[in-house]
């Protein structure tokens, strides 16, 4: 069995390939994700990560590769890895009929739950996503937001070890992305590992402890967002914005190693360097000419590129 301590490879994922018909949905993926992280997974509409996901929550059996959590293998010890795994799908769908209540105890005995483990675990998951207040509405009666929540209620009803969220943020509004991101960040620090979906970027970032970038099936780039920056091979940019209005500015592109300066808004300057250039010796040398100038700014920033051009570098570069 793969040791799942803090900090080893819970989720081992190896050489995993898909095919629907000629179509290949995956081709011969691989990764891992450590105990307690949240793995971010990124890509456009059809790149396989929905596939990926049913095959981890075993809702596909037809698959080429391996794959294991907690150190069973998915396909080969299903009623193990079913106590280990929560999993929140892409559409989550009630019966709008139920009450929250009524639907979770439902979901609890199919979980496996006796009836008083249902009865302790409903009303501490509810508190936890702030709808306890809500327990005997009925589904018909709730937001979008609040059906999400629902949703994730269900998936952390027999408190998973491993938490799959297929796009969990779609159609919620900023409020109930924000409180369902802190939810997330919660179970992490409680030490759950999840593998969480988006097609909204900044989602991912502001939880995601490392990030995969799949593309047509195959695995383009994963690592922290750090590194992923690291990676990537973009322009050196230095962002400075003027406090005031200046004549001056032109002369910031006699400094070596800037090929350029352009203006892309009244009192924000863009310092294009050579690819080849030192950003920190330039950024040295760009604070003393303003000074010497006299050119009064209220900050300077060495730009870096973001995970939406990170994103669209390694899916864009497949596009024919």
């Amino acid at each position: 069995m793969i040791q799942s301590a803090k900090g080893a490879d819970f989720v081992v994922v190896k050489n995993l390939s898909k095919n629907y018909g000629r179509f290949r949905a995956l081709d011969n993926i691989s990764f891992t994700i450590k105990q307690g992280e949240i793995f971010g997974y990124i890509g456009p509409n059809g790149a396989g990560k929905t596939t990926t996901m049913k095959i981890l929550v075993d809702l596909i059996g037809d698959f080429e590769g391996e794959a294991f959590i907690g150190g069973y293998q998915v396909g080969r010890e299903k009623t193990a890895i079913h106590r280990l795994l929560g999993y929140l799908p892409q559409n989550v769908a009630f019966q709008e009929w139920r009450t929250i209540n009524h639907a979770l105890i439902t979901f609890g005995k199919l979980s496996g739950l006796n009836e008083q483990e249902v009865e302790d675990r409903i009303p501490k998951i509810l508190n936890l996503l702030g709808l306890a207040e809500l327990r005997q509405k009925k589904i018909s009666q709730l937001s979008g937001g609040m059906i999400q929540k629902v949703g994730l209620a269900q998936a952390l009803l027999h408190e998973p070890k491993f938490l799959v969220l297929d796009e969990p943020l779609g159609g919620l509004d900023p409020l109930s992305r924000y409180q369902f991101k802190e939810i997330v960040l919660k179970l992490k620090n409680q030490g759950t590992t999840i593998l969480f979906s988006s097609h909204i970027l900044s989602d991912v970032q502001d939880v995601a402890d490392r990030i995969g970038i799949i593309s047509h099936g195959r695995i383009k780039q994963i690592g922290t967002l750090k590194e992923l920056k690291a990676r990537l091979q973009a322009e050196k940019t230095i962002e400075v914005l003027l406090s005031g209005g200046s004549d001056k500015w032109n002369e910031i592109g006699s400094i070596h190693n800037i090929k350029g300066v352009t203006e892309p808004s009244p009192g924000s300057l863009l310092v294009h360097l050579e690819s080849d250039a030192d950003e920190n010796e330039v950024f040295d040398e760009l604070i003393q000419l303003i000074a010497k100038l006299k050119i009064r700014v209220h900050g300077i920033q060495l730009l870096s590129p973001s995970l939406d051009q990170i994103y669209l570098n390694y899916v864009q570069e497949e596009q024919p």
